[in-house]
């Protein structure tokens, strides 16, 4: 099993506020994106035909100076580094579309190498009828076919980019599907290809020369490119917005970066959907080194172990000593409708979390290491078949792991919390073996499921580092007291049949000199067998 690890702080900060500019900065705006985005465009392509080198080969000055031509220097740096990012990025695509592309082709041929209806010798289930296994071949066809597209891409150095987006390109043909006109897909098109970034330079004026925020009275200004010099209305060429912008969320850390000269990175982006602009901000954050699972254990903190599940969180409190704290919670997560919709529910699950850690002086949330990368793409083959294989693959990937894990990071780090994030295997089944039943009788009103179970597990073996079962010993509460004693205390011997003392410690005085105490009359941790038949021996 992998070891549990902390997560990093968030590396940097983005924060966003909208931006009302008049009909005629409206048309200014589309004009520098449209015009920007044309040259980037261009310069994606060309960096593309360049292929898979060595940074020194790919000729960023070069290019540079053909779009310094066109835009101005600043711009031109932008651009060129967007290239380089998003011509990364597609090849790091292409390369996990390869691994997922190996995996299932793999899962499908040990599949087939068994006979139909059986089990192979290492234990591979087989198709269940030949009708299946000719469907399964003809699809492993198809998964090879789409390999060998990926690998001369990757051997080219050469991926397929869409501007725009690939998923909107398509849905041009499917406008009836998406209730859309073809004006409102060309307007949200249009959109999504304007390029209108800035990116932050320590030293300049508010720690951007191209795209400037005063923070005195919030007025925006922009630097436009070199053809579009003669719409300008302020000095060197640079154009003032009626409208002005207030930084409310993270205002604080904003104003000591602009007021310093900074760098800040500034993009303006159109939301047609809604008909709006916004403006957003972005720095870099200084790198802040969390503690590590061994160092919060040896200060004896709480933690707060979380399970992550489709459709709710199952949160429990756990001690230093890794036994659960109070009653377990549940969070419901319903993550249906739009993307806007499901990031803010999502939002308001990880604030209760939060809420509840720091009400529970916790000092960390451990959360599974998850995501289902293997399942996503070999999950026809290992995650049963019909109808009940289809409902429980969607419901795996209705689980928002990824999202769940970047929103978390960064608001538990505002919060002065540490996430930790541990190995995933067997939480389920081992914490519902050994802790569900103890939970239910901590909790009476509370409904225990193997999900707060899981919870339990994942804060005690991985954060914590004790182990999932639970020791002989731990016995059930005091009827009166209601106290359980400690995880690994010293448990008594029964005596041996016929025997009239109780067992004895070896501190108890042995009164009247009759018998004196044998080794199986003391309280050990790990009782011997043969102590258990021993009696005592009368003087």
């Amino acid at each position: 099993m992998a070891p549990a690890f902390t997560i990093a702080a968030p590396s940097g900060a983005r924060i966003r506020d909208r931006l009302r500019p008049a009909p005629e900065d409206e048309k200014v705006l589309r004009l520098v994106g449209e015009h920007l985005g044309r040259c980037q465009r261009a310069d994606l392509a060309e960096r593309v035909r360049i292929g898979q080198v060595t940074p020194k080969d790919a000729r960023r000055a070069e290019r540079k100076r053909k779009l310094t031509a066109v835009s101005s220097s600043r711009w031109a740096g932008a651009m060129t580094r967007a290239s380089e990012d998003q011509y990364q990025l597609s090849m790091r695509c292409l390369y996990d579309e390869r691994v997922g592309l190996r995996r299932a082709i793999g899962a499908i041929t040990r599949r087939l190498a068994a006979p139909c209806g059986k089990r192979a010798k290492n234990g591979v289930r087989g198709y269940a009828d030949q009708n299946e296994r000719v469907h399964k071949q003809r699809r492993r066809q198809v998964l090879e076919a789409k390999l060998a597209v990926v690998e001369q891409k990757i051997a080219a150095g050469q991926p397929s980019i869409v501007a725009g987006g690939r998923r909107l390109a398509k849905l041009r043909h499917h406008l009836a599907d998406a209730c859309l006109s073809e004006a409102e897909w060309r307007d949200r098109w249009e959109a999504e290809r304007l390029f209108i970034t800035a990116d932050g330079e320590s030293g300049a004026p508010h720690g951007n020369y191209t795209i400037t925020v005063d923070p005195a009275d919030g007025t925006v200004t922009l630097v436009l490119p070199e053809p579009l010099r003669h719409l300008s209305n302020a000095p060197r060429g640079r154009y003032q917005f009626a409208c002005t912008v207030t930084f409310h969320h993270r205002r604080d850390e904003w104003l000591d970066r602009v007021t310093a000269h900074r760098a800040v990175r500034y993009d303006i982006i159109r939301d047609s959907a809604r008909g709006r602009w916004h403006l957003d901000a972005s720095w870099a954050a200084a790198r802040a080194m969390p503690p590590t699972p061994s160092e919060i254990k040896a200060r004896g903190e709480r933690l707060l172990g979380v399970d992550l599940n489709a459709d709710h969180l199952a949160a429990c409190v756990i001690d230093m000593h890794g036994n659960p704290v109070g009653a377990p919670v549940t969070i419901p997560l319903r993550l249906a409708g739009p993307a806007s919709t499901r990031d803010g529910r999502l939002r308001a699950a990880i604030s209760q979390l939060i809420t509840m850690a720091g009400e529970h002086g916790c000092v960390g949330i451990a959360i599974e290491d998850l995501g289902f990368a293997e399942a996503r793409q070999a999950g026809r083959e290992t995650m049963g078949r019909g109808r009940r294989g289809k409902k429980f693959r969607r419901t795996v990937a209705d689980i928002p792991t990824a999202r769940f894990r970047e929103r978390l990071r960064g608001m538990a780090y505002h919060a002065g919390l540490v996430v930790i994030a541990v190995d995933p295997a067997f939480t389920s089944r081992w914490g519902g073996q050994h802790w569900t039943k103890s939970l239910q009788e901590q909790s009476k009103k509370a409904k225990v499921t193997r999900h707060h179970a899981a919870g339990v597990a994942i804060g005690r073996r991985d954060a914590l580092g004790h182990g999932i079962r639970r020791r002989p010993g731990v016995t059930a509460h005091h009827r009166r007291m209601v106290m359980r004693r400690a995880t690994g205390q010293a448990t008594s011997l029964p005596r041996a049949r016929g025997a009239a003392s109780p067992p004895r410690t070896a501190g108890t005085p042995t009164p009247g000199g009759k018998t004196r105490p044998r080794r199986g009359d003391q309280l050990t941790l790990f009782p011997d067998l043969e102590d258990r038949s021993r009696g005592h021996r009368t003087t």
